[in-house]
């Protein structure tokens, strides 16, 4: 149980410093999605298409947010 725990103890260092990178990086990206975006990374989704649907996600959003406000 002891080995669980400090497994544990290392799994929340090492999202607690990609947060750190990812902040530093403004990614705009919170800890829950951060965490499955590793999840998906480790279950071997590319990297890199994973970027390009966030982004493309994003503006999709700001599309839409800014029509919405438009049509207020």
């Amino acid at each position: 149980m002891a080995n669980a725990s400090g497994n544990m103890s290392a799994v929340r260092e090492t999202m607690d410093v990609l947060l750190e990178i990812s902040r530093l990086l403004n990614t705009g990206l919170d800890m829950e999605t951060l965490s499955i975006c590793v999840r998906l990374c480790e279950q071997g989704i590319n990297p890199e298409a994973l970027s390009s649907v966030i982004k493309e996600l994003r503006r999709a959003s700001d599309t839409l947010k800014a029509s919405e406000s438009t049509a207020s």
